[in-house]
């Protein structure tokens, strides 16, 4: 019994001290969301203006005729993406989602998929599905992390793409919704091609005053094209993290419930056990008692 008592001792402290890793782990994710959510906000507002920007540099009469790219979406070739997952775990369905996404997706486009990672948890499971990898990016910890991440992203992806190795550039990313719910989503980044600038000159202008492009439309473009490219992937990672630090934090708030049920279970038979020893005590002690009182109680 002592054993038993012992054991259950040794269960309770142990599922305490882990619940104060996890209470630690779930104060973090719930500190690293809120950055993370006010970059999306900014960068929403940012990405909208640059869109806008870009719409405007159309229209404009020097810039209306120019093409960026001829190569349409539906040509074969190389498809690129990068996936956005995380390095750590316990962030539950996070990298089967948008892996799962990314797998399916791939497999529908006319191309041969080649993939950069972000995260080392979604590379082992684009790996697992026979994706071809092309290399691996270190999750950024903090919005000014994000970026050198995108600088080393577009370096390798205009690289490869200035060999003609590539014909699109894919990103996939989980998107947050509401709470810690969020959606794997697909954003097709390159070509920059007619389709692309027949979207933006589409557009509509938030106001009646029709802006006038300055000091030449063609280089007003070229600059707002490496905005676009820019804020694209800084928005994709920065979702990405905002939905990484949502679903660890949900994570980690079921396991604090969990362990508030084991610990509550373990107690109980902690004591259950406990008075059972008690009263096996007080019955030797009672029975002893009665042995020694009743040769005393038949000599009288």
């Amino acid at each position: 019994m002592s054993e038993t008592t012992a054991s259950l001792h040794r269960k309770i402290s142990s599922a305490g001290e882990l619940q104060s890793v996890v209470r630690t782990m779930k104060a973090l994710a719930a500190s690293s969301i809120g950055q993370y959510e006010r970059s999306v906000r900014a960068l929403a507002d940012y990405y909208r203006t640059v869109e806008l920007g870009l719409g405007a540099c159309f229209r404009d009469g020097e810039a209306a005729g120019t093409t960026v790219e001829r190569r349409g979406q539906t040509d074969a070739g190389v498809i690129g993406a990068v996936v956005f997952g995380s390095d750590q775990g316990l962030v539950g369905q996070f990298n089967d989602a948008v892996a799962d996404y990314a797998v399916r997706t791939l497999a529908t486009l006319p191309g041969t998929p080649q993939v950069w990672a972000v995260g080392e948890r979604v590379q082992a499971r684009l790996a697992d599905a026979g994706l071809a990898l092309l290399g691996l990016f270190t999750v950024p910890n903090s919005v000014k992390a994000i970026t050198p991440l995108v600088g080393q992203v577009l370096v390798e992806s205009e690289a490869r793409r200035s060999q003609g190795e590539f014909v699109a550039l894919h990103l996939f990313y989980n998107r947050p919704t509401s709470g810690a719910v969020y959606a794997p989503v697909n954003q097709r980044l390159l070509p920059l091609d007619e389709t692309w600038r027949r979207e933006r000159v589409e557009l509509p202008w938030p106001t009646k005053n029709l802006p006038e492009v300055m000091g030449g439309g063609t280089v007003a473009l070229r600059a707002l094209i490496r905005e676009y490219l820019f804020v694209s992937l800084f928005r994709a990672c920065a979702e990405s993290l905002a939905s990484e630090n949502a679903s660890r934090l949900a994570a980690m708030e079921r396991a604090d419930r969990n362990i508030d049920e084991l610990l509550e279970d373990l107690n109980g038979t902690f004591r259950r056990l406990r008075q059972s020893s008690i009263d096996e005590e007080l019955f030797d002690v009672i029975s002893g008692f009665e042995a020694l009182v009743a040769p005393r109680q038949r000599s009288h």
